[in-house]
């Protein structure tokens, strides 16, 4: 998620753009640093991984770093992934996420209440096939943290979104897929390539 600057309207919600849940509306509760992935950049996203994956999600586990909304991760659960783990510290977040997940019977999305930070250091037995990274917007320090604690969740062709308000670049095994710009964002699309984990 994205912090939005002061002059910036939030949206009150959002929509799937792809999948069974096409058009289905995305509540946007008001937490501060919490911003909505455009539907822009999302449909990029989607775009870039559906080249990878030849459209298709059945056998992806998904880790939605910094649910916020939940705009990305239940966007993947709407195309077909098997599994999809939101991490979201904030309760009105959490509540919001768990409801859509409810209404909608979404039983492969798990929602994790903690601390990204927390939940990086619990994970090192987790492999995930794709790995949504999108923290408050501007926060340079959790990103940095992020990416170090990245190598010890991917597996060899672990595809990881980042999205950032500053260029970046992800450390050595790691490769460089896609990468694009929308207003303030930077976000790229990487490939863990590395044999052995740092």
């Amino acid at each position: 998620m994205e912090k939005a600057p002061n002059t910036r309207t939030m949206p009150q919600k959002v929509r799937i753009i792809g999948g069974t849940l096409k058009r289905s509306n995305l509540p946007v509760v008001t937490v501060e640093g919490l911003r909505p992935t455009p539907d822009r950049v999302r449909e990029t996203l989607f775009n870039w991984l559906n080249y990878f994956w030849d459209g298709d999600f059945s056998d992806k586990s998904v880790l939605d770093l910094f649910a916020g909304s939940g705009a990305l991760g239940f966007e993947a659960a709407s195309r077909g992934a098997q599994h999809v783990q939101m991490v979201e510290s904030h309760p009105k977040a959490v509540a919001a996420l768990r409801q859509f997940r409810d209404k909608h019977q979404l039983h492969q999305v798990r929602i994790n209440d903690h601390d990204a930070r927390l939940v990086l250091k619990r994970m090192d037995n987790s492999r995930f096939d794709l790995i949504l990274v999108d923290p408050p917007f501007a926060d340079e320090a959790l990103m940095q943290q992020s990416i170090a604690a990245l190598a010890s969740i991917c597996k060899i062709g672990t595809l990881v979104y980042l999205e950032s308000a500053a260029p970046l670049e992800l450390p050595t095994g790691f490769a460089l897929l896609r990468e694009d710009k929308a207003g303030a964002s930077h976000f790229y699309l990487y490939h863990y390539i590395s044999e052995t984990h740092s």
